[in-house]
């Protein structure tokens, strides 16, 4: 008889272990699964997240979230009583392409007018698919925004993981490291210089120039494009008519070339280019850079040939 009753309470907990066991299945599917990630961010699996709307935060739902970003939570103060406004804005990425990709985020900030005090680019590297990454930029107002201050997300740029140009750490497999500098405009023309530094152990060769591909907004190639060797006419500027020569660069060493165009506008489709993919020679890993092209309806971008830069240019390894 007691051996009956013992089985009979067996039998009723049960149910009860399967239901707490489904409840808490359920509450980490709706919340996401939570792990470290690196100083100041958090990672999270799954769940919400990435919506257009954020409640309560001030500021036009179109600012607030663009392109897998999204600002959860903003905030205003001051550092003392004569510094000028701060605001810092909680934000979250999220990443719902097939494999890691790591964004740079422009974020202004706004007076209480709306008009742009400063911005700030911050880059959350390697979110991987599916995750979302949480995170704060803090941007520290020039002149005074009177408390009122608000943060908007500008733009984003995401690039696959393995093609991102990173200025520093671990050298890449491929024993070399590719990245764009800022440019220099005047007058509606425009000049960007690449960089190639051999990070590697090895002596690394090139003879010729760069080879493009151009994206747009979605990273598709775009068409209608003409990639002319040298200055194509577009505008006289030292070294982008030499002839290519063969470049040998040992470890430590690097090379440089340019990107030239001018964003002229008259009759035909405005071209505005973020993303350049750069192989520094056939066979070779791709960069992806953004040096935001701006070609107007020209339909031309000029490309130096590959130069060994001066030893006071060459970065310290």
């Amino acid at each position: 008889m007691a051996e009956a009753n013992v089985i009979r309470k067996m039998r009723m907990s049960i149910p009860l272990v399967l239901m707490a066991f489904l409840a808490n299945g359920l509450l980490l599917a709706a919340c996401g699964s939570e792990v470290a990630g690196p100083a100041g961010e958090r990672s999270v699996l799954g769940g919400g997240g990435g919506g257009a709307d954020s409640p309560g935060i001030p500021g036009d739902p179109a600012d607030l979230a663009k392109d897998g970003v999204r600002i959860t939570g903003m905030s205003s103060g001051r550092s003392g009583a004569d510094a000028p406004s701060s605001v810092t804005a909680d934000f979250e990425v999220t990443n719902r392409e097939a494999e890691p990709f790591t964004y740079t985020v422009t974020f202004d900030l706004l007076s209480e007018s709306g008009g742009v005090q400063m911005n700030q680019d911050r880059t959350v590297a390697s979110v991987r698919p599916g995750r979302i990454v949480r995170s704060t930029v803090r941007l520290d107002g020039r002149t005074d925004t009177g408390g009122q201050g608000r943060v908007r997300i500008a733009k984003v740029r995401r690039v696959p993981s393995d093609e991102f140009p990173a200025e520093s750490g671990p050298c890449p497999a491929s024993g070399v490291r590719v990245t764009a500098d800022d440019g220099d405009a005047a007058m509606g023309l425009r000049v960007v210089g690449l960089r190639l530094r051999n990070c590697g152990t090895r002596t690394y060769h090139l003879d010729g120039y760069p080879l493009l591909k151009l994206l747009d907004e979605d990273r598709k190639p775009v068409s209608g494009v003409r990639i002319l060797h040298g200055s194509g006419s577009i505008a006289t500027v030292a070294g982008f008519d030499t002839p290519p020569r063969p470049v040998t660069l040992e470890p430590g060493e690097a090379a440089s070339a340019g990107l030239m165009w001018r964003n002229t506008t008259g009759g035909g489709i405005v071209a505005n280019i973020p993303y350049v993919q750069v192989r520094p020679k056939s066979g070779a890993e791709a960069v992806t850079v953004t040096p935001e092209l701006d070609l107007g309806t020209t339909g031309k971008l000029g490309v130096s040939p590959w130069k060994k830069a001066p030893s006071t240019e060459t970065p310290v390894r």
